[in-house]
C-alpha cells in the first residue's frame, strides 16, 4: 500500500523528491502518513478534500483486496522534523 500511495502522490506534486510516506502497522489497521513540501499540500488535499478522499478510497480498496484496513493521513505541518 505504501508504494501505491507514494506513487500517486508523487504524480500530483511539483516536488516529488520531498514526499515522505511513513507506514505504521497496528494490530487492526495500518496508518500511512504522507508528508509533502509545504507548497504541495494543497495539491494533495485538493478542493474540499476531494483528492485526499480519492486517495483514501483507492488505498482502502487495495487494502480490502488483501483483507487489511488502512488509514491515510496527510500531515500538513509547516516544519518538518529532522531525521
Amino acid at each position: 500500500m505504501k508504494e501505491l500511495v507514494e506513487y500517486i502522490v508523487k504524480a500530483l506534486v511539483d516536488n516529488p523528491d520531498k514526499i515522505e510516506v511513513k507506514e505504521t502497522a497496528g494490530d487492526y489497521v495500518t496508518i500511512l502518513e504522507v508528508r509533502t513540501a509545504p507548497e504541495d499540500v494543497g495539491k494533495v488535499i485538493g478542493r474540499e478534500g476531494r483528492i485526499a478522499n480519492s486517495l483514501r478510497s483507492i488505498a482502502k480498496a487495495a487494502a480490502a483486496k488483501q483483507n487489511k484496513k488502512i488509514t491515510v493521513e496527510i500531515i500538513t505541518d509547516e516544519e518538518r522534523p529532522a531525521g
